[in-house]
Order: structure tokens, then C-alpha cells, then sequence
């Protein structure tokens, strides 16, 4: 919800420890937002069951009321308690307290030793004091810069740096503008760019040290930085070279509004040979069916704006008038809906298949093999290929 209603600023989660008695730990989560705010007449009742704030900013956003509620209720069982605080035009916070048993010491973080000063960008001030957090307790030096420019001022004056953190989608000068103007000017260091959306960076993501998504984990961070200074391994010996294919990567539009959505079917193709993008809704779909030219569409049903059968039936239309950028681009709906009446309903708006919700791997990759037109490489990427 916090992601859905805040379009600028930022969603922080806060988890705070309290020891409890007889080896069980009291946790306080907050999840803030600086989004559009809860008015203050909805606050009493907004955890209970179809309970949605109705205006006008809310009518985009689909919902069946029934998210907090269930929130409330499961915390509860746990003999927990929940509860909100909200601004109208500001944010809310929502928070739950629960207490949980202890779990196992899960072994010391690998400390990256190495690293003694970073350079950290991003316009967001909470952004900038969390990656402080998780570096200063190394002994690590971090310089913070909230713009592209003053990180370029700062290594005009003082270079030695051991690697620059920046963040992806900044205003002015994003983190590949960024990257051009450190190497233009001569800076060899590695930089690694951090970004909430991974897919559709292309060639630009090559030239980073890595890339990790956010929210930015400890131990992830850690590693990657250890990485840089790593000593190499010792030289084995070089395969027998594989003259680069000329065909293409298969490319693939989702169409799916639902941010963890979108995580989990990344996360389900991401070893496969293909070029994945995302449209947040159907008319997004619409519109990079025409610029992208996909070989397949995933087509999430429910969405805000225009839904999956509506933008369907579009993309038709475009195909019918000869506007289109193919003949037939295959679209297979994902729906939690699969009743007999719903599954004729999906189909007679032009969808050749659907895939029902929660999405099973076999049967996406089924259908990436299914649709792979013959002028892109093979999509599947077999696992003693990859070795």
C-alpha cells in the first residue's frame, strides 16, 4: 500500500529489537510513507473488513478492502497489536508490535576490510543516511553527495576513493549519466549503481561494477564491495572460444501493476536468455506493444487504468488495422480468476492462453520455449549450458 499511494519522496521500513523475557524478542515495524495521507475521519475504521478510503485520489487504485483487515487479524493471532498514524497530504505510518522467540545466532557478515572510503549519491536524504548506517560500522569513511554534480566536484578535489555508491533514478543526472561524466573525466574507480527497478537497463548496466536492487540488503552490500577487492583467482584454463550468436534475445513484455508481483517473475526468468520489460498498467502495454515490439506478452488481468481485457482487445485492434507491429503477438493472461465463466470471458478478448495465479516456474518457461519466435536465441538456458 505504501508503494501503491506514494508517488514521490519515500517508504521507509523501520524494525526496532526489545528484549522480552525467557529468550523471546519484542519487535516494533513501522512501514512510513510520505504518500497522499489518510483523512482523519477514515483512520478509526480503516482496518476493518472492505473498508477503503473512497476519493478521488483513491478511485485509480484498485482494492477490495480486505489487506489491512487481514493484517489486523493475523497480528492479533500472534498477540500482537497494530496501529496507524496519518497526514492527510503528508504520509501515514503503519506499525505492528509483535513478540517472537529468538532464533539462532546466524553467524557473523563477511566485513568488506578492504573498503576504507566510499562515495555515496542519491537525491533522497533517508536513502542516503541508511547506506551510512550499514557502512560506518565497518570503519569505512563515507562521503554523502545528493546530486550527480557534487559527486563529480568532489572527485575533481579528492579522488581517492575506493568505489562510488549511486543510486539509479536521481534528478538532473541519473546513475548511468553519472557513470558517463566520472569516465569522461578520467576516474578509473568502480562504481555501483543501486536501483529499485533492474530490468530495462541494457548495454548501460555493463559498464557498472554491479548493480543491486533496492531495498539495498547488509549482507549484499557487503559482499559486493568485498568482491572489488578480492584477489583474483588463479588462471585456469581458457575454454575453446564460442563464436558470439547473431540471433537475438526474445523479448518479453509483463504487463503487471503489483510491485512484489513483478519481483517474484523476474526472480522466476532471471536465468533465462531473455529481454524482459514491465508495463505498470494496460495502457503502459499499449503503448510499449507499439515501441518494444515484444515476441510475447504476460498480461496480468486486474489492473488500474485500463485492465488486461481492455488492453488486449486494443493491441487487436491495432493488429486488424495493420498498425500493428506484428501479425498475431501471442498474449497469455496471468489471473487469480481460472472459474469456467472467467476463463471464456479472458479468451474472447483476443488472449491465445492464461496461466492462472500463484505462477509456477515449469509452466512459465513452458510458454517462453512455446512462443520463441525462430529469429531469437532459445530462452531457456539449460543448466550445463550456463556452467
Amino acid at each position: 500500500n505504501a508503494v501503491k499511494f506514494t508517488d514521490t519522496g519515500h517508504v521507509l521500513t523501520r524494525v526496532v529489537g526489545v528484549e522480552a523475557e525467557d529468550g523471546q524478542q519484542t519487535l516494533h515495524v513501522t512501514v512510513e510513507d510520505t504518500g497522499i495521507g489518510i483523512p482523519e475521519d477514515y483512520l478509526d475504521h480503516i482496518f476493518g473488513e472492505f473498508n477503503q478510503v473512497e476519493d478521488e485520489q483513491n478511485r485509480k487504485f484498485e482494492g477490495t478492502g480486505l489487506g489491512l483487515a487481514i493484517t489486523r487479524r493475523l497480528i492479533e493471532h500472534m498477540g500482537g497489536s497494530v496501529w496507524v498514524d496519518s497526514t492527510l497530504g503528508e504520509g501515514s505510518s503503519f506499525g505492528f508490535r509483535v513478540t517472537l522467540p529468538v532464533a539462532e545466532d546466524a553467524g557473523p557478515v563477511q566485513v568488506p576490510v578492504a573498503v576504507r572510503r566510499v562515495l555515496v549519491v542519491d537525491d533522497q536524504f533517508i536513502n542516503r543516511t541508511i547506506l551510512e548506517r550499514q557502512l560506518a560500522p565497518c570503519g569505512i569513511a563515507v562521503t554523502l553527495c545528493r546530486s550527480g554534480g557534487e559527486a563529480l566536484e568532489r572527485l575533481s578535489t579528492d579522488p581517492a576513493y575506493d568505489v562510488v555508491l549511486t543510486d539509479h533514478a536521481m534528478p538532473e543526472m541519473d546513475g548511468t549519466m553519472l557513470l558517463g561524466h566520472i569516465r569522461a573525466a578520467g576516474h578509473t574507480l568502480p562504481v555501483i549503481l543501486l536501483s529499485s527497478n533492474t530490468t530495462g537497463l541494457g548495454e548501460a548496466g555493463a559498464d557498472f561494477a554491479a548493480i543491486l536492487q533496492k531495498p539495498i540488503l547488509r549482507s549484499d552490500l557487503y559482499r559486493h564491495l568485498q568482491a572489488l577487492t578480492a584477489p583474483a583467482p588463479a588462471p585456469v584454463a581458457a575454454p575453446v572460444p564460442v563464436p558470439p550468436s547473431e540471433m537475438r534475445q526474445m523479448r518479453v513484455l509483463a504487463a503487471e501493476d503489483n510491485r512484489t508481483n513483478q519481483l517474484v517473475f523476474q526472480k522466476m526468468v532471471r536465468a533465462h536468455d531473455i529481454d524482459l520489460v514491465f508495463a505498470d498498467n494496460g495502457r503502459i502495454a499499449v503503448e510499449l506493444y507499439q515501441s518494444y515490439q515484444p515476441d510475447l506478452i504476460f498480461m496480468d488481468i486486474s489492473m488500474p487504468e485500463m485492465d488486461g481485457k481492455e488492453a488486449t482487445r486494443a493491441i487487436r485492434a491495432l493488429e486488424a488495422s495493420g498498425k500493428g507491429v506484428s501479425a498475431h503477438v501471442p498474449i497469455v493472461a496471468l489471473t487469480a480468476h481460472a472459474m469456467d465463466g472467467d476463463a471464456d470471458e479472458i479468451l474472447a478478448a483476443g488472449i491465445d492462453q492464461y496461466l492462472t495465479k500463484p505462477l509456477r516456474k515449469a509452466a512459465i518457461e513452458a510458454t517462453l520455449a512455446e512462443h520463441c519466435p525462430p529469429e531469437a536465441r532459445p530462452p531457456i538456458v539449460e543448466a550445463e549450458d550456463a556452467a
